[in-house]
């Protein structure tokens, strides 16, 4: 692949890797577009690398907050309350560990078709309008509990078909749960820290194993373009969420999956 290739699709990956619109339906789509080769192995590592960078530099105090919140006594309610949250985000990563280490071959091909990640793209995006419609919106992150993570963290297990997006199923849960739509997508965020790093890792470790050269150029661009994007995704996404809230991104949703649908017909 080019240079021009890997930037692009490095920052479609960086740009829906954090929203609630499904990175592979776009990947698919760009792939149909442009008539490219799939991106490979090399390159689907590079932009988690990137991806996880970005996440990891925009919550980096928050990171820092719960680190802390272990190193000191448990004496007020902001550290009780940090605790839980690096609980809740350590359960909520258990489910999509196990399911991905019990259903890796079926997700990885079986799944991978246009077909399925056009119905998916449409199924959760009502999934998502439904919850964002109905369900209350009235709590914040301090009121989480252990079982609020679980929940949050058995959606985002289904996010493994192609189409679901771990955002959007992530997102469901969490209106459904009754969080706001910042509060929610703030979970969804560091949630997807052990999750990037997990699918990074066993990216890595396939690369070594399979004994595959790393073009170091196509490499560091891939990671860079896709953490410039994902930094700046998540940045405007909040801000979006605050004034718009998920309506607009779930109607983009629902066209995006009708062409995916009209593409594999």
């Amino acid at each position: 692949m080019t240079l021009l290739q890997i930037a692009v699709l490095a920052i479609i990956q960086g740009l829906t890797e954090f929203l609630p619109v499904s990175s592979s339906a776009h990947l698919i789509l760009a792939s149909h577009l442009f008539r490219w080769p799939d991106q490979g192995l090399v390159l689907d590592v590079s932009v988690h690398l990137g991806t996880l960078l970005a996440v990891v530099i925009y919550f980096r105090y928050d990171l820092l907050n719960l680190v802390r919140a272990w190193r000191e006594p448990p004496d007020d309610p902001v550290t009780i309350q940090r605790r839980v949250l690096g609980k809740a985000l350590l359960i909520g990563t258990v489910p999509v560990v196990a399911a991905g280490a019990l259903f890796y071959d079926l997700v990885a091909h079986a799944l991978r078709d246009v077909r399925v990640i056009a119905w998916a793209t449409l199924a959760f995006g009502l999934a998502l309008l439904a919850a964002d419609r109905w369900a209350p919106r009235y709590r914040k992150l301090d009121s989480l509990g252990l079982q609020d993570g679980l929940l949050i963290g058995l959606a985002q297990a289904l996010a493994l078909v192609p189409g679901t997006s771990r955002s959007g199923a992530t997102l469901t849960m969490g209106r459904l749960l009754g969080f706001t739509p910042s509060e929610a997508a703030r979970f969804s965020f560091l949630l997807s820290i052990p999750v990037i790093a997990a699918a990074g890792l066993r990216g890595l470790w396939s690369l070594f194993t399979a004994g595959t050269g790393l073009a170091w150029l196509q490499f560091l661009v891939a990671v860079g373009f896709a953490a410039v994007a994902g930094w700046f995704c998540i940045a405007a996404f909040l801000a979006l969420l605050s004034r718009v809230g998920l309506v607009p991104f779930i109607v983009y949703r629902l066209a995006l999956g009708l062409v995916l649908l009209g593409l594999s017909l």
